[in-house]
């Protein structure tokens, strides 16, 4: 059923005294002269990234070491962002090492001149998986496809290569021009992606982008006829729209949004690269939507590999017939040994009891955010969010940035998202303790930041 697991009404006993444990920062960050190498990374390396002096050498699980300097052993933090939605299976998977160690000794690379033998097995495993869960137009546990009528599928090496893939597609498909994006939405960063995410901090500097995109407000049933007109050829949106502040698109706009699209001939794009491939308990987060609500294609990326770089593009039919040989192309997506992993890392990510473990997860994972939400009702809103990926709402945006630093002096690790959101996306594979190590950290934080 789609409802954000928070609303089912759970209320905690006004006796809830947050944890204190946590009070005192045991994870500063160091004061002494940072490596050699530290130095040479910040001599040579294009400074696109703030990051604080903690230097990660090795992973196990959703725990991340770090190197340093002055300090006899590594200091550990508890990883609660997954690598950015990314580690679905934790750090340093045995299965997914042992596999990546195999196959590089097989063959890395031949090009997309040939067939290897991965390649198509992960294609096949996408397809024949959303048939199983549900998606693309096709309700759970649909017979097989008819010869030339199965869910083709594109790989690339990263979301908004994946993302950029679609819009082309699209506009090969349909008969208009215009694309159609949305609030908040975040889609990438190369010129097209980057085109379709409305945020100026990240375009203005690039202007002028790719011309004829229209920007809606999530949600907003009344503007869809006039937004989605018939000189669009694509639409592309976030089910839940994870850096935008996870802000989830009601199943009822959605299923508008998609009647508009079959009524005007424009492809609908869902971007599922942080809240696809079951970090919402099922495949696709639209898994569980009627399928009036189905997009014509999905993109991925972020938890396929575990980590390895790549990214993919899932559609229907009449999509892909559009497409002929040298519309599109890429030199290292498909390649052997990443598409071992991901066909490897599916195929896990499919298996009924991670599933079961997800829902346990989330569950517990929410019952501590409302009960948050509830002690700290001055300083953070409701939780919201589905399955593993949440967020709370900050009442004064700075907040938000403050609670990751002070979280990380404690050996945690959370993100932001939006301008006030604190985001939660760790591993598919975490488990209670991890959880109740997170919050009791979240709750001292909270009232660290209350007695400033």
């Amino acid at each position: 059923m789609w409802r954000p697991l928070y609303q089912r009404g759970v209320r905690f006993s006004s006796s809830y005294a947050p944890c204190t444990k946590y009070m005192r920062a045991t994870h500063l960050e160091p004061s002494v002269k940072l490596d050699d190498a530290v130095h040479r990374y910040r001599e040579t390396t294009l400074g696109t990234y703030v990051r604080p002096p903690i230097v990660f050498s090795h992973g196990r699980g959703l725990d991340l070491f770090a190197t340093v300097p002055g300090e006899a052993q590594s200091r550990r933090y508890l990883d609660f962002t997954g690598g950015i939605a990314v580690n679905a299976l934790g750090h340093a998977d045995p299965q997914v090492a042992a596999i990546a160690a195999e196959q590089a000794a097989q063959l890395v690379h031949c090009s997309n001149l040939y067939y290897n033998t991965w390649s198509g097995e992960l294609a096949h495993r996408l397809a024949s998986m959303t048939r199983e869960h549900g998606g693309l137009g096709l309700a759970p546990q649909s017979p097989p496809a008819a010869s030339g009528q199965d869910l083709r599928a594109f790989i690339a090496n990263s979301g908004t290569e994946a993302n950029e893939a679609a819009l082309k597609f699209a506009r090969k498909a349909a008969k208009g021009t215009a694309l159609v994006c949305f609030q908040h939405a975040f889609h990438g960063r190369t010129m097209g992606a980057l085109s379709v995410t409305p945020n100026a901090k990240y375009q203005a500097p690039f202007l002028p982008l790719v011309g004829d995109v229209r920007v809606g407000a999530l949600n907003d049933m009344a503007q869809l006829e006039s937004l989605v007109t018939e000189d669009v050829a694509g639409v592309i949106v976030e089910p839940i729209q994870g850096e935008g502040g996870i802000l989830p698109a009601q199943v009822e706009w959605l299923t508008a949004l998609r009647q508009r699209c079959t009524a005007v001939g424009a492809a609908l794009i869902y971007d599922e690269i942080q809240c696809g491939l079951f970090r919402t308990g099922h495949m696709w987060c639209h898994s569980a939507m009627p399928v009036e609500a189905h997009p014509d294609m999905v993109t991925m990326a972020k938890p396929l590999a575990n980590g390895f770089p790549i990214g993919a593009v899932l559609m229907r039919p009449h999509i892909a017939h559009a497409i002929a040989a040298g519309d599109h192309g890429t030199t290292f997506g498909g390649g052997p040994l990443t598409c071992r992993i991901a066909h490897h890392v599916l195929g896990r990510l499919g298996e009924p009891r991670l599933k079961e473990h997800i829902d346990s997860a989330s569950t517990h994972l929410f019952e501590r955010l409302e009960r948050i939400s509830e002690a700290f009702s001055d300083m953070v809103s409701a939780p919201r969010g589905r399955g593993l990926i949440a967020g709370i709402s900050m009442r004064s945006a700075p907040w938000a940035g403050e609670v990751v630093r002070l979280a990380r002096e404690r050996g945690v690790l959370f993100l932001t998202a939006g301008s006030d959101v604190v985001r939660f996306v760790p591993s598919l594979t975490v488990e209670r303790a991890h959880i109740d190590e997170a919050m009791d950290v979240l709750e001292s934080v909270l009232l660290v930041l209350r007695s400033t």
